[in-house]
């Protein structure tokens, strides 16, 4: 005698792995966060928020590189978000990349006061 056949199980929607990925960071654990937002990017590579998250624990475990990588895409996909502008800048800073602060800066500040 069989049963029904089980469902396969679903993967994970990326908001999903946002939520855990929120959960872990909450908890400490910074790299399982970043693995969770890796993985909601990978099944959507225009999911801002997860780039968002990902740049920011990438400035927390210092490194820059993959931080401005995000908050590039961040910007590129959200190009009216002042504060997406005003995130980068606040990165390219910490990495000691002043000229591009200054300029990620000075476009956040031109958007702000409707200039661009």
């Amino acid at each position: 005698m069989t049963g029904p056949t089980p469902e396969p199980p679903t993967m994970p929607t990326p908001d999903q792995l946002y939520d855990q990925a929120v959960d872990l960071r909450d908890g400490g654990d910074k790299p399982a966060a970043i693995a969770r937002l890796e993985e909601a990017i990978a099944i959507d590579p225009n999911f801002a928020i997860g780039h968002g998250m990902l740049a920011k624990l990438y400035v927390d475990l210092a490194e820059s590189d993959k931080a401005i990588m995000h908050a590039k895409k961040v910007v590129e996909l959200e190009p009216e978000d002042t504060f997406s502008y005003t995130a980068l800048s606040v990165i390219y800073q910490r990495a000691g990349k002043i000229p591009e602060a200054e300029h990620a800066k000075a476009i956040a500040y031109n958007k702000q006061h409707g200039l661009d």
